[in-house]
């Protein structure tokens, strides 16, 4: 038995030799795995191992035999790893594969941030599978990233598995529900009436090779006798775990934007806008023609929906057969539309999405915006940008061929990627059409004109269930707000039809309308899903097909007011006329109710608060103010003046409880221990 351990580990060690005259070091990350026992990889389920990558995170290369450096370890723990994809894995020596990053007890998981990507512990090493450029995949998620989508993060590795040389793979995150990923609320099996069961989901149209069930199935547009069809599947929550209640509302939403834009209903109460995030659309099928994408709309296609939310297309995976390059034909044309070809077109309403005038003529000028110079589509920035990623990979791309001998060609693939781009862009500069009759929007003049994104908590509330948003109509015409809403991800809400805003009024949108009516003593318009985020968030207002009317993305550190983050205030538009983009227009506001104006109009501090006898204010003055503390009631119970812009007050004698602490037409809440 001896003997044989002893020849074991000889092979083992002639193995590793072998490989690291393939590799010794990378300019790129170097991911070392060993499978316990050094146990081959099956498809499924996943193999328990260890991971070590290394990582010189100032730049610099990256050695083998820094494996056991702390100090260049990115990651050094366990892992579950199985082989992955459909045609990749069948076809090529070369597999892909996904990973779970596990804690010590190989149970529980491990979230991990992995190569500057967000902590997260599910994972993918792209095989970059019939790729002779070894980009196409991260092209496309670069650019669909740069029109403002979200797209899979990834890292360019090179990867050794069991003393193996495996070649240059990109280290990439897994399409998952995460606030860093799909920005999506998780639903349970309890989420079966509205509104939690109007989302999240994430929904794919995709082959079946995965061993899910198909959902359901939606008709293609084609010819003959036998019609085709495109299987959904169920990605989240996955089909075991969706409820019938589930399966039949997202299923629904599908065959209502089916119906509505086969019928190219454009109306804003009942028709495809009120349905489908339109710029979502957009984008997923700008970069889908753009590349000429051969497996969309049919394969690899995701869709997500949030609660209360629309639905959106993405984000989008799977690129390897695009940019002129089909593995099974000649199908990656320049001079086609990928929904209306002989293969895979995909469900009717991608075709009945473009053929809808205001559609396309939205999607033309998207088109015409985002090949301007500078721009992400602009032919010569795609070139450069081509030859950033081919010198970062050039050292990885030789080894790899050195061991699979499959990018040998490398060089004339790329450059005949950027020859079939320029004759694809002019294709789509003829065939796009016109766009004069959305060019000059009509858009109302609404204003986000307050921001309280992280209120204090009150008496054992949560402030989050203190969060409002108001907008103003900065005009002087009463304005329509049918199908308005925000659409970033994260808070959610779309005005009902049929609602208004009379004109120079405001109204308030809260995260929790009891106990906004409770707090503020005011009713307020309607009641966002999910809440606002503590440190930043692109608070995208727009009318029912995706038009930008006001945008606002609030950061919680200088040079926003450091006051309205978590000490009691909100921010504040100091002017409508303003360009409340910029910080400098903001200030902080201490009460969402109207109270008489005094000389002081830019807030104060109270501090500490709560207290348990003595509070410091401060102001910005330094002019003597009176001040007043009054109970919930309104009682007023002490008075006084703030001489100069700091002050000490004893309020030991106040019982414990909540007041209301006002300085001019400021007022901010006041506790009592």
């Amino acid at each position: 038995m001896r003997r044989v351990i002893i020849s074991l580990s000889l092979m083992m060690l002639v193995s590793v030799v072998a490989q690291a005259q393939i590799l010794t070091s990378s300019n790129l990350p170097i991911v070392v795995i060993e499978t316990d026992g050094g146990v081959s990889i099956p498809d499924e389920p996943k193999v328990p191992g260890t991971m070590k990558i290394i990582w010189h995170p100032d730049g610099s290369r990256n050695y083998l035999t820094d494996i056991n450096n702390p100090a260049f370890l990115n990651y050094d723990g366990r892992i579950g790893i199985e082989k992955r994809g459909s045609t990749s894995q069948e076809f090529l020596e070369k597999k892909p594969y996904g990973l779970t990053t596990f804690q010590a007890d190989d149970v529980t998981s491990n979230n991990v941030s992995i190569l500057g990507m967000p902590e997260e512990n599910d994972w993918v090493l792209n095989s970059l599978a019939f790729d002779q450029t070894g980009m196409r995949d991260v092209l496309a998620y670069e650019l669909s990233e740069s029109l403002g989508q979200y797209a899979p993060r990834r890292v360019y590795c090179e990867v050794m598995i069991n003393g193996d040389y495996k070649g240059l793979y990109v280290f990439m995150e897994k399409i998952k529900v995460d606030k860093n990923r799909v920005n999506i609320v998780k639903m349970d099996e309890d989420c079966n009436s509205v509104p939690e069961v109007t989302g999240g989901y994430i929904t794919k149209a995709d082959k079946t090779t995965g061993g899910d069930p198909v959902a359901w199935q939606m008709q293609e547009y084609g010819s003959g006798w036998w019609p085709s069809y495109v299987d959904f599947i169920h990605h989240y929550p996955k089909p075991d775990d969706v409820t019938p209640a589930q399966n039949q509302y997202i299923r629904q939403v599908f065959f209502d934007l089916e119906q509505k834009a086969g019928q190219h209903n454009t109306s804003a109460e009942n028709g495809i806008p009120s349905i489908i995030d339109v710029p979502s659309f957009i984008d997923f099928m700008m970069i889908a023609e753009y590349t000429s994408n051969v497996d969309v709309y049919s394969l690899s296609t995701f869709f997500h929906k949030d609660r209360n939310g629309k639905l959106r297309a993405g984000p989008v995976w799977d690129y390897n057969l695009a940019f002129g390059h089909d593995e099974f034909g000649y199908r990656s044309r320049y001079d086609v539309w990928q929904f209306d070809n002989e293969d895979n077109k995909g469900p009717r309403f991608f075709k009945d999405l473009f053929d809808t005038d205001q559609f396309r003529c939205l999607m033309s000028r998207r088109w015409e915006e985002l090949t301007r110079r500078g721009q992400p589509l602009n032919y010569q920035l795609v070139c450069n940008r081509i030859d950033a990623i081919d010198a970062l990979i050039t050292e990885g791309v030789g080894r790899d061929n050195q061991r699979w001998h499959k990018m040998n060609s490398h060089q004339s693939y790329v450059q005949d990627m950027k020859e079939w781009l320029q004759m694809r862009t002019n294709w789509l500069n003829t065939h796009f059409g016109p766009y004069d009759a959305c060019d000059e929007l009509d858009l109302p003049p609404l204003v986000i004109s307050k921001i309280n994104y992280h209120p204090e908590d009150w008496w054992g509330v949560d402030g989050d269930h203190l969060e409002f948003i108001e907008i103003t109509n900065n005009g002087d015409e009463e304005v329509d707000l049918t199908g308005v809403y925000f659409r970033e991800l994260g808070v959610t809400y779309g005005f009902p039809v049929g609602s208004t805003l009379a004109a120079h009024d405001a109204l308030v949108l809260c995260s929790d309308s009891l106990i906004f009516v409770e707090y503020y003593n005011m009713v307020p318009f309607g009641q966002f899903s999910r809440n606002l985020s503590n440190k930043s968030e692109n608070l995208v207002l727009v009318d029912a097909w995706g038009n930008v009317i006001d945008q606002v993305h609030y950061y919680d550190s200088d040079p926003w007011p450091w006051e309205a983050d978590g000490e009691g205030a909100y921010l504040e538009l100091i002017d409508l006329d303003l360009d409340n983009s910029l910080p400098e227009n903001w200030t902080v506001g201490y009460d969402v109710t109207t109270i008489p104006e005094t000389e002081v109009s830019d807030g104060f501090r109270v501090f500490p608060n709560p207290t348990h006898g003595v509070i410091t204010l401060e102001t910005r003055r330094a002019t003597s103010l009176p001040y007043r503390i009054s109970n919930m009631l309104g009682q007023i119970l002490m008075t006084g003046t703030i001489h100069g812009e700091m002050q000490q007050v004893n309020v030991s004698r106040l019982p414990s409880g909540m007041y209301s602490l006002t300085i001019g037409n400021k007022t901010k809440k006041l506790m009592v221990k």
